[in-house]
């Protein structure tokens, strides 16, 4: 499945007109069917579909571990852009509440509203123990281990990264993504399915820090965040209540917004 698509452009410049090419990231929709029934469909680059699904699942509360999956699969012949997922008959009576919600916008996906739901949400997450620590001057560095796996990004200049870390700072798992929650899903599912998900404390993100992405964070046991870009206030509060740490990478500087003690040599 192609990631990218070389598109004619013209360029001004100069009062000069001049015709060129400029490579876009392909955005396809997947749609996630869970127990034969469509639950969601979310736009994303194609590429490590399997994983996607799985990281979603996650983060939806739909499973806890790749154990409760009884199968996970797509069909290349029907649609390339599906992925079916069966949960074991223990895992499906204990969410079956969950599944109703089929139909509607995914938990997890850009934008949250109303206390109501995030009350709800706040029911599938516990907060995470407190097994790693990094020194501030390495999370610095950090930013540049998301370059190195954003090869789309290099040629289109439009996609997120989402790197999985465990507490040496060795990768466990890393995706890219023309969506920042696709991306996280994407290093969560990979880690999941590989078995380095109890290994990963520490995600590296390319975007803005949201609600959403503390969420799935929390769903996968994230001890530590940090991102290139400022969290939402309901992101800071949810980290908080989840004994997460969340910081910021500014040029030279470090700016934690929740959970400075995880971070040596303040």
């Amino acid at each position: 499945m192609r990631q990218l698509s070389a598109e004619t452009v013209t360029y001004f410049k100069d009062n000069v007109y001049k015709t060129g090419q400029q490579n876009l990231v392909v955005e396809e929709p997947l749609a996630i069917k869970i127990e034969g029934e469509p639950y969601s469909v979310v736009m994303r680059t194609p590429g490590n579909e399997i994983f996607h699904a799985a990281g979603f699942c996650l983060s939806e509360g739909i499973i806890d571990s790749k154990e409760d999956i009884a199968s996970i699969g797509r069909c290349k012949a029907m649609d390339p852009n599906l992925v079916a997922v069966t949960l074991t008959a223990q895992r499906k009576k204990k969410v079956k509440k969950l599944l109703k919600r089929r139909g509607f916008i995914s938990q997890t996906s850009c934008g949250i509203c109303g206390k109501g739901l995030v009350k709800d949400l706040n029911q599938i997450m516990i907060p995470v123990g407190k097994t790693a620590a990094i020194n501030a001057g390495l999370a610095l560095g950090l930013e540049n281990r998301l370059l190195e796996h954003q090869k789309l990004f290099g040629k289109t200049y439009s996609t997120h990264a989402a790197v999985l870390l465990d507490d040496k700072l060795r990768v466990t798992a890393a995706a890219e993504d023309v969506g920042r929650h696709n991306a996280l899903d994407k290093a969560i599912g990979s880690a999941l399915i590989n078995g380095a998900i109890a290994n990963s404390v520490i995600a590296v993100l390319s975007s803005r820090l949201s609600y959403e992405l503390v969420q799935k964070g929390v769903r996968a046991g994230i001890e530590i965040i940090i991102a290139i870009s400022r969290p939402t206030a309901l992101a800071v509060n949810l980290a908080k209540s989840m004994n997460v740490s969340i910081a910021r990478i500014k040029k030279d500087e470090l700016i934690i917004f929740s959970g400075d003690d995880r971070f040596k040599d303040l």
